[in-house]
């Protein structure tokens, strides 16, 4: 599980996110507060590099696995995304660690990635749940999430220190593989 595969279908390709290709990313994760809702820092060149070392070495792990986001429809990279919190022995994962660039979101990018996740999660990977972790108050993720199908399984609250201090109550949605499966078939 220590390199990560291509996903792909006719909108988008995940491709692994190395230290040779991050930089493709600058000019999106330096848009302004793009991601305020959560705990990373990639506004510069160099924070964003250190996000990228941080996922590889969480991929040397065993932990996550980071992809490289390249949208089809516009014909550019728009962000990154991961398989992370990676546990074996439970079969479960989190997606999570996503972000794309203001002018591909509400566009279906998301969406496309998401059903690429699943699709490895589940079938390749036979992963049994995925798990999500949003902040309470960004609803526009968190109705994405519900409408791919999860679960709000709870919140934590006061979970996460934030970039600017705040400490954020996490919203723990869930997508069991049999509801997936209800859901594709």
């Amino acid at each position: 599980m220590n390199s990560a595969p291509t996903l792909e279908n006719e909108r988008v390709i995940l491709s692994p996110l190395t230290i040779d290709n991050f930089e493709k990313l600058i000019s999106v994760a330096s848009q302004e507060n793009l991601v305020q809702y959560s705990p990373s820092d990639i506004a510069s060149a160099e924070s964003l590099k250190n996000y990228v070392v941080t996922a590889l070495e969480q991929q040397k792990a065993g932990t996550s696995i980071p992809f490289i986001v390249y949208d089809r429809e516009y014909n550019a990279f728009a962000g990154c995304t991961r398989f992370m919190n990676i546990n074996l022995k439970n079969k479960v994962l989190h997606i999570g660690s996503t972000w794309i660039g203001r002018e591909f979101q509400s566009s279906g990018l998301n969406t496309q990635m998401k059903k690429l996740m699943f699709e490895h999660a589940f079938t390749t990977m036979n992963f049994e749940k995925v798990e999500f972790r949003v902040d309470e108050r960004n609803l526009a993720s968190r109705k994405a999430v519900e409408k791919l199908g999860c679960t709000l399984e709870g919140i934590l609250r006061k979970d996460v220190y934030l970039l600017n201090g705040f400490k954020r109550n996490t919203c723990c949605y869930g997508l069991l593989r049999e509801e997936w499966q209800t859901n594709n078939n």
